[in-house]
């Protein structure tokens, strides 16, 4: 028996993360309390934006990458919605404009000064108005400009053209409770979503019809999440039965049973996960936990390796992830989170290591 099947090949067997220097985070910001499971924080190579507390209404911080250290408690925030923000997602074709989701039913979309702010910005580009209840998620097309879908608490998927503010398609009827997570595949044919009534849908926006259905992915009934990777499967988290948290890997041609299923702990915050495509790695943070983890997919059993966990002392509220053109090539780094705590925000380098 040969030592190679001990243990696997990886070129990410010993990525590790490195926190920046405490002069590198951004400190001093509220950090939003809504119960909301989303991540808090988008970032992109130019800024990075994080939902913050705001009285009478919702407000998030926009920051040029290179503002860090402490953050005036004056500085200009985008205040233009009535109620608590509950996510936002910038735009992967242009790095000044960014959508927000809120309480008060509405979408919004900003165009981010060149600079950063200077002064509050109340005015938004476009309101997008259809929701009944609350919106809670928000993600932009990853290939089409202008193209934005939000859904909210009313159960309702729109995706809207948001250079001319029109609906272009409302899916209604396909869910019949909470959604709790959405994911567009790489080329944005196809959505997968991840629902209250425990089951993960792929949907073709454009016929408005299910194309592939699996009921009780998880079968807890805490949130679950899901997304696509980028040869078509979906990778999902969620809950076993006895509130033990579980990561899962499926074949949308066949849905009958997963292609893997890992047992994490029993801890009791929703997983986020993040994908990189280029390099097949998952990151899983929990909201709550003081823990990154990582997984390599791979073609062959068990699908999902482990690779490795990043710890540090304090739990994280929220978490950004940078794109890959954000990320400094020459030194090795594969992915950068930008760690939300409860007064600051701390990024986190991920690198290989090389001789």
């Amino acid at each position: 028996m040969s030592f190679r099947k001990v243990v696997r090949q990886s070129k990410f067997r010993h990525v590790f993360g490195q926190p920046v220097k405490t002069e590198q985070c951004y400190d001093d910001i509220r950090v939003s309390r809504v119960t909301w499971d989303s991540t808090f924080c988008a970032v992109n190579p130019s800024f990075v934006a994080i939902i913050v507390e705001a009285s009478g209404g919702g407000a998030f911080l926009v920051l040029p990458l290179q503002k860090t250290g402490r953050i005036d408690k004056s500085y200009p925030t985008v205040c233009g919605h009535t109620g608590p923000v509950l996510d936002i997602d910038w735009c992967p074709h242009n790095d000044h404009v960014i959508a927000s989701g809120s309480e008060d039913c509405t979408v919004m979309v900003w165009q981010i000064p060149e600079n950063g702010l200077s002064q509050p910005l109340t005015e938004p580009v476009v309101v997008l108005e259809g929701h009944s209840k609350r919106v809670g998620i928000i993600t932009w097309h990853p290939t089409a400009r202008n193209v934005l879908l939000s859904a909210g608490c009313d159960n309702v998927v729109l995706i809207w053209n948001v250079g001319t503010a029109e609906e272009l398609y409302r899916l209604d009827g396909l869910h019949p409770d909470l959604i709790y997570s959405i994911s567009w595949s790489r080329d944005g044919s196809l959505f997968c979503t991840a629902c209250k009534d425990k089951s993960i849908r792929v949907i073709d926006p454009r016929r408005g019809t299910v194309v592939a259905e699996k009921e009780r992915a998880h079968e807890g009934a805490r949130p679950m999440r899901a997304i696509f990777l980028a040869d078509g499967k979906i990778f999902t988290t969620g809950f076993s039965r006895m509130s033990e948290r579980q990561l899962a890997l499926w074949d949308t041609e066949n849905l009958e049973e997963p292609m893997g299923l890992q047992e994490l702990d029993s801890s009791n915050g929703a997983l986020l996960p993040f994908y990189d495509p280029d390099t097949n790695v998952v990151y899983v943070c929990g909201k709550g936990d003081s823990s990154i983890r990582y997984f390599e997919i791979t073609e062959e059993p068990p699908y999902i390796h482990f690779l490795n966990t990043f710890t540090s002392k304090e739990p994280q509220r929220g978490m950004g992830w940078m794109p890959k053109r954000g990320l400094d090539v020459s030194k090795c780094e594969i992915a950068r989170f930008y760690k939300l705590h409860e007064r600051k925000c701390e990024p986190i380098i991920m690198t290989v290591p090389r001789k």
